[in-house]
């Protein structure tokens, strides 16, 4: 016999806020931390949940609360339905000097330091009372912290995303040299094929593309170049300032890395490919107030930028 269907004017809404809350914290006394409420109130939350879905939702673990595949299910409908909801009652209008929300971006290695400084100094000026938060978004999974509503929009070298995010291309960059401002080989302005590829190469390990059109290039020539260090984006400046490595990296980092560093810029001795950085974001926030705004704010501090 089935189980019957469960009418939604049964649910208590605040039993869904619950369970989305240990959801995203998958951990009963985080959760509580974060709606305000005690451990027990929480249990009582969900053991009412369970019995009225007859399932268990979440299994306790040493790795904390692990969710049934019923809850998994549960999880992103309950999630955009409850942001839905938060959206529909705020202000139709968005009024920056007046907002005190929290925005948070998703960033790589690239945007951190090319548009993250930008992006800070104009919204504090226009926005004080709102909050930012910047995160890396090297080992995060991007679609489903914005799926979950952790994350407000990210930006970096993402394709499309398919049908539920929407992506606005910002910036298109090319590819350069970096090196010491008293390398043996900042001599000349521009580095032969040859010399190139007869130097140390630094590659950097936290980054979301590839230089392999840099070996293919060299490949066609019959020349391999040797990396002598693989190395976070974070070490680069320092290990380039005091070796005689080199480095590939995109023109705007290289620009923002020389202005305060001893280091110059050589153009590559190939073609170099361009690379696209774009943000994106869940398409059912196309049209509210404040998330418009803030796209918007990333949209002109992108164009001010110029191009390539």
């Amino acid at each position: 016999m089935p189980t019957p269907s469960l009418k939604l004017g049964a649910i208590d809404l605040n039993l869904l806020v619950v369970f989305d809350a240990v959801m995203q914290e998958r951990n009963v006394t985080r959760a509580g931390q974060r709606l305000g409420l005690s451990q027990p109130a929480i249990s009582h939350a969900l053991t009412r949940l369970r019995y009225m879905l007859k399932d268990d939702l979440f299994i306790r673990s040493p790795k904390g609360m692990l969710p049934t595949p019923r809850a998994e299910q549960l999880a992103l409908p309950v999630r955009s339905a409850l942001d839905g909801l938060q959206h529909s009652l705020e202000p139709t209008q968005f009024i920056p000097s007046q907002a005190t929300r929290s925005f948070r971006v998703a960033v790589d290695n690239y945007s951190a330091v090319v548009l993250v400084g930008q992006l800070a100094a104009r919204i504090t000026k226009i926005a004080a009372a709102v909050t930012l938060e910047f995160r890396p978004s090297g080992t995060l999974n991007i679609p489903d912290l914005l799926d979950r509503g952790e994350l407000d929009l990210a930006i970096g070298p993402f394709p499309e995303q398919g049908e539920r995010f929407s992506r606005l291309p910002l910036l298109l960059d090319d590819f350069v040299v970096v090196l010491r401002k008293d390398h043996p080989a900042t001599g000349t302005r521009e580095l032969s094929l040859e010399k190139f590829a007869a130097l140390s190469h630094l590659a950097i390990s936290s980054v979301q593309y590839a230089t392999d059109f840099v070996d293919q290039a060299l490949a066609r020539r019959k020349l391999t170049r040797r990396i002598q260090l693989r190395a976070p984006f974070i070490s680069a400046v320092r290990i380039l300032g005091a070796s005689d490595m080199v480095s590939v990296l995109q023109r705007r980092v290289a620009e923002e890395l020389v202005r305060y560093r001893p280091l110059v810029i050589r153009p590559l001795p190939h073609s170099s490919p361009t690379l696209e950085t774009a943000m994106i974001w869940p398409r059912w926030l196309d049209n509210q107030p404040a998330h418009r705004w803030l796209r918007e704010i990333v949209g002109v501090v992108t164009k001010g930028l110029g191009t390539k």
